[in-house]
């Protein structure tokens, strides 16, 4: 087994979602990363965005806790995430490049809220669950 333990951030802005994919992928995922050992939630969600994208955020509310499940290689997969709410100096380009810190290149792309229907989105709930946002924090279980 593996366990991992991730933050990421929410970001909203005139009706889009910031999310990132690796660029030889099809599946969009919300900003974020692995929290280190010692480090805050706040403090992974405000290295990551400085390291992947270049910006200076401010972490707000917590929105989302899941609980997911899934093959990581040949090993399965436990995870906790932790989804934040996050504004900052990102990028107003529809279509960016970032890093990951394995050197992965990553496109970053703001996404029309009612467009993701039409994409491969993790957590797949977060098609429904943005439009939930002022409804305090959702829990939810994904396994594949």
């Amino acid at each position: 087994w593996v366990f991992s333990y991730r933050v990421a951030g929410i970001c909203v802005r005139d009706g889009k979602v910031l999310l990132q994919k690796p660029v030889n992928d099809t599946a969009y995922a919300l900003p974020g990363g692995h929290v280190a050992f010692g480090e805050t939630n706040e403090e992974t969600l405000v290295r990551e965005f400085k390291e992947e994208l270049g910006a200076d955020i401010r972490v707000g509310e917590l929105k989302w806790v899941a609980e997911n499940f899934f093959p990581w290689g040949d090993k399965p997969c436990h995870q906790i995430c932790l989804y934040y709410m996050v504004e900052g100096q990102i990028s107003a380009d529809t279509h960016f490049m970032g890093i990951e810190e394995r050197n992965v290149p990553l496109e970053f792309c703001w996404i029309p809220i009612d467009g993701l229907k039409d994409l491969e989105v993790y957590p797949v709930e977060a098609r429904e669950l943005l439009a939930k946002l002022d409804e305090g924090v959702q829990h939810f279980v994904y396994k594949e």
